[in-house]
């Protein structure tokens, strides 16, 4: 199932994507006299998500065809969600080279976080920060936390996931490279996470290793890599961060990127991951 964030009536709700548009689960709700959540926060952190799949899997979205559908031109897309309780990032994971994946695996992910503050949902603008001379963002697949989990294993890891995103992580990287502490910073100005509207829930997600994730830059593709390049992949970083707090439900990993571009004022940049649409902002 895919799920996504829209505006609708100046309300951001939570709808299942179905062919050439979206229904909100509020007209869900109105047929079927269920009381599904109608953001994906609340649906994710309630514990509805799982039930609310189950019941699409086992016929659900066939009745999906009697209700009002928004086209997806008319759709306005908004952050899937606004106030996670975590966003951790994970920097330098991806590797080409076979031999040095090894050696690298070896060591530990390089970790950061980055404030709610800073999200900003597709087609919106990163602002260039007035304090920065050299700004670079990168396409990110973003883990989607399910249920809590602290100290999970990495065979038990992705049970503990909702699903995944597409995201754009954005960095004032003059102010990283003037020293490697001020990392945080770097990762914390506004409008510096662009997060997808979308969701794609694990049971539809398939080989997450076979996933390519894209940084598009001004209509051309900059970088790609598929997760199998990963060094650390996804059930790796959710069980090496569940041993140091606790996981919540709505909680965002995002997973590294296949590189970055140098962005200015007119730009855009793009996330493209399989199966997700298109992520986009421009640059002001």
């Amino acid at each position: 199932m895919k799920l996504a964030t829209i505006i609708q009536g100046g309300v951001e709700q939570c709808c299942i994507a179905v062919p050439g548009g979206y229904v909100t689960l509020a007209d869900l709700n109105s047929l079927t006299g269920a009381s599904w959540q109608t953001d994906v926060f609340r649906l994710i952190t309630n514990g509805q998500l799982e039930d609310l799949t189950a019941w699409y899997n086992n016929g659900g979205r066939n009745k999906l065809a009697e209700l009002p559908v928004i086209p997806t031109s008319e759709a306005i897309p908004a952050p899937l969600y606004r106030h996670p309780r975590k966003i951790w990032g994970i920097g330098m994971n991806y590797t080409a080279d076979a031999n040095e994946l090894a050696v690298l695996r070896e060591e530990e992910p390089v970790s950061f976080m980055k404030p709610d503050t800073s999200i900003i949902g597709d087609g919106e603008a990163i602002v260039l920060p007035a304090q920065s001379e050299r700004v670079t963002a990168e396409a990110e697949l973003a883990i989607i936390i399910g249920r809590t989990c602290r100290n999970v294993t990495e065979e038990e890891a992705l049970d503990a996931a909702a699903g995944i995103a597409a995201a754009i992580d954005t960095t004032a990287s003059d102010i990283h490279a003037r020293h490697m502490r001020y990392l945080t910073r770097a990762k914390s100005f506004d409008t510096f996470f662009t997060f997808g509207s979308e969701l794609i829930t694990m049971d539809e997600a398939g080989d997450l290793s076979q996933l390519q994730v894209e940084t598009w830059h001004n209509g051309e593709k900059a970088h790609a890599s598929k997760l199998t390049h990963m060094i650390f992949p996804p059930a790796f970083l959710i069980a090496f961060h569940s041993q140091v707090m606790t996981l919540l439900p709505g909680d965002v990993i995002l997973t590294g990127t296949p590189g970055s571009v140098v962005i200015r004022n007119g730009d855009i940049v793009e996330c493209r991951v399989n199966g997700l649409s298109p992520l986009r902002s421009n640059v002001r």
